[in-house]
């Protein structure tokens, strides 16, 4: 099972190429929130994605009829299939899969039939507003976009996992002959709802997102969405196409053990899991993208979880939240986009924000800068409120 396409829009670049540049780059997404009314806020940045333009990345659909994050997902879907190569038509011609994971749906416009709900009364909401809300929409309306008959379009709702979830949903798909190819991946946009909640917490950081460090403080809200296109590797050397990476397997596992709290052995058993369907050892994974939020709970509890599986020495572990901020459904998605690339370019993306790493994570989180390597096998994890807790093993393609 092989990567052969990526759509990626992030708030340090949009497209593979950008996103590629702004991870070796150690680019910082952080920026005063526009999207939402912050006041009364004592502080309010996020990771916004804000030179993203709908209308110059959709083609056959209306913008307009779509939320924010069904815009993100439809474009990052076109991406993917221009990336890997693949002809409309060809993708039509196929049997395929679009499984979509997300935290919040179209969370924007219920914020804002909430506001309407308030100010009118809720016999006055805009229904072409109400319309878009559909958390389906952020799958069907790729199949929509693209033109896809013979698909199943799905949408995953497990939080911060979703991504993982996705694709690993994905890869069963296509592992199992049921469908020849799968667009999967997550989405989210930013929305007043998720950065109250956050900031009700007090998880939110003031400035910046410091994930492992000592003086983390919090979270940056993010948004984006990250698009994997996979096909089987018979299908991909047929046609020619670039590979990305191998998807080697993966693990899930929900211990409902705390509606936001992580748990230590629960994450382990998942990383165990995700290693078995691997078939591989952990002393062969290379690095670990991590979770890592820059909470006390998520990077200490996950940390452990690490040290738990590995011994007490792990392999590098970094959080691409350091620089792209959390995206809730969309991060582990643009979690493993960024593991493919690092595998094809050779490098390990840095941890930015990094002043003094926290004794207590005991971690190489590759302090501020990318690191050159030779990777072989990379592990991407995720985790989210419920106790979701989603492995994706990838591997170097070595050739036919």
């Amino acid at each position: 099972m092989v990567v052969t396409g990526i759509g990626a829009i992030t708030s340090i670049g949009i497209g593979v190429q950008e996103f590629l540049s702004g991870l070796r780059e150690g680019r910082s997404g952080v920026k005063p929130i526009t999207a939402f009314d912050t006041t009364g806020f004592e502080y309010a940045n996020a990771c916004e994605v804000t030179d993203f333009d709908p209308a110059a990345s959709i083609d056959r659909l209306d913008p307009a009829e779509l939320g924010r994050a069904s815009q993100l997902s439809v474009a990052a879907a076109g991406m993917a299939v221009r990336d890997a190569g693949l002809q409309p038509r060809e993708l039509r011609a196929r049997r395929a899969l679009v499984s979509v994971g997300t935290t919040n749906g179209e969370g924007r416009d219920f914020d804002n039939l909430a506001g309407q709900g308030i100010d009118r009364g809720l016999d006055r909401l805009d229904p072409a507003l109400s319309g878009r809300v559909g958390a389906g929409r952020l799958s069907s309306s790729i199949a929509r976009e693209l033109g896809m008959t013979d698909v199943e379009a799905v949408t995953l709702p497990t939080a911060c996992a979703a991504g993982n979830y996705a694709i690993g949903h994905g890869f069963d798909a296509v592992q199992s002959g049921d469908v020849d190819v799968a667009l999967c991946g997550g989405a989210d946009a930013l929305c007043r709802k998720t950065f109250a909640g956050f900031y009700r917490l007090g998880t939110i950081a003031p400035q910046v997102c410091q994930p492992f460090d000592r003086g983390r403080k919090g979270i940056l809200t993010g948004e984006g969405a990250g698009i994997l296109l996979l096909e089987s590797m018979e299908s991909a050397l047929a046609r020619g196409a670039r590979i990305y990476a191998e998807i080697l397997g993966f693990g899930l596992n929900c211990d409902a053990h705390h509606p936001v709290a992580p748990d230590r052995d629960s994450i382990a058993d998942c990383m165990r899991l995700a290693h078995r369907d691997a078939g591989v050892k952990p002393e062969e994974i290379d690095f670990i993208s991590a979770h890592g939020t820059g909470t006390k709970a998520n990077d200490i509890t996950e940390a452990r979880a690490i040290h738990q599986v590995f011994g007490t020495r792990p392999p590098a572990t970094v959080s691409i939240k350091s620089m792209i901020g959390h995206s809730m459904g969309a991060a582990s998605a643009l979690a493993a986009a960024a593991c493919a690339l690092a595998i094809t370019e050779g490098f390990v993306p840095p941890t930015i924000n990094h002043v003094e790493t926290d004794p207590e994570c005991a971690l190489d989180c590759v302090p501020n800068q990318a690191r050159p390597a030779e990777l072989n096998v990379v592990q991407n994890n995720a985790l989210a409120f419920g106790g979701n807790n989603a492995v994706l093993i990838l591997g170097k393609y070595r050739g036919a």
